[in-house]
């Protein structure tokens, strides 16, 4: 629709690094407790399948020995995106604060907006603005923004592409170039 008015609409794929692997297990249990009120035998429960997790590597018919894993959920359980969706929940309010919609699936974090074509710096400069603060809240939370995997685009219809900045985009203390297609969530998208 935003096309269809002759608008301009940017799109942000942000990228996390080991997302689930670095999950603050005390800022998690905090949060189920303080946000969500889980307590009692629930959050004793959920603290007791965090903790104590140990893990080994094999190589070349050789095993190492067991470490107690500090940070991350369990890989493979139906809980596993839940409880990462549950400790990044903070994130959309923090990009509504920028007037910014947001989509968030798992660790896959989705920003987007559209404006008048005459306004794309304005919107430019208010995403590098929102993922700032994403950067920041990242690091408070033990989890990393990987610009290298960002990806920006535009879209905007063919009369409007000379809107279009060719400046990159913050994010943290990296650029992230606009690129041409990108796949959301496993689908193709395209400047159109």
């Amino acid at each position: 629709m935003t096309l269809d008015r002759g608008d301009v609409a940017a799109l942000a794929l942000l990228d996390l690094s080991s997302a689930f692997n670095m999950v603050d297990r005390c800022i998690l249990l905090r949060r189920l407790c303080v946000l969500y009120g889980i307590s009692g035998a629930a959050l004793s429960w959920i603290s007791s399948y965090l903790t104590d997790r140990q893990q080994c590597d094999w190589h070349d018919g050789m095993q190492s020995t067991h470490e107690f894993i500090k940070f991350g959920v369990p890989h493979g359980s139906v809980l596993e995106p839940l409880l990462f969706v549950l400790y990044t929940a903070d994130l959309a309010p923090l990009i509504a604060e920028h007037r910014l919609h947001s989509h968030l699936y798992a660790d896959d974090t989705q920003v987007y907006s559209w404006c008048h074509p005459t306004d794309v710096s304005l919107l430019q400069d208010n995403m590098s603005r929102c993922f700032d603060d994403v950067w920041r809240w990242m690091c408070s939370n033990r989890l990393q923004l990987n610009a290298l995997k960002t990806e920006f685009i535009w879209c905007a219809p063919v009369r409007r592409r000379h809107h279009i900045p060719h400046r990159d985009v913050q994010v943290g203390h990296d650029s992230v170039h606009p690129v041409q297609s990108a796949r959301q969530l496993g689908s193709p998208c395209y400047v159109t």
